[in-house]
């Protein structure tokens, strides 16, 4: 449900790409904490998160989102596989990709970078730090930094 917090506040629109249903949860629950109005769409694996993308089949009416959130483990098509077309397709490649993951490898990280994620975040293992981080995110992407206009 999105949140409200004025007659004309134009919500974010957030797709997070996560197979854990518990880490969807807490970061539904960060979101909900913000001052930021927004609205989530949580899709499990990276085929669905392109198939929202690029509005096919039951995502025909899906909103183009504001920021992604990625995690690089999905099944069927995995994070780096949904970076790599997001990237490389015009109408996609401008839609600031955060890599929100477990993994703390340097090369998954040397490989994000390469793919042009806009930043690669570890998900900390502390529910408080990740619900700080995921707000953090939020605030910094869309209070702080300065979007292209299209993209809203």
């Amino acid at each position: 449900m999105p949140k409200s917090s004025g007659k004309n506040a134009v919500p974010i629109e957030i797709l997070l790409v996560e197979d854990s249903p518990g880490d969807a949860r807490l970061t539904q629950e960060a979101l909900k904490g913000s001052k930021i109005v927004n609205n989530l769409y949580v899709v499990e694996d990276g085929v669905e998160a392109m198939r929202f993308l690029r509005q096919k089949g039951e995502y025909a009416d899906a909103p183009h989102p504001d920021i992604i959130l990625l995690d690089l483990n999905l099944p069927r098509m995995d994070g780096r596989e949904v970076l790599a077309e997001i990237k490389s397709d015009e109408t996609l490649k401008l839609i600031p990709v955060v890599v929100l993951t477990t993994s703390v490898d340097e090369h998954d990280v040397l490989a994000a970078y390469g793919l042009n994620a806009n930043c690669y975040i570890a998900k900390p293992v502390d529910l408080d730090r990740f619900i700080t981080i995921v707000q953090s995110i939020q605030n910094f992407w869309f209070s702080i930094v300065k979007l292209p206009q299209h993209l809203r």
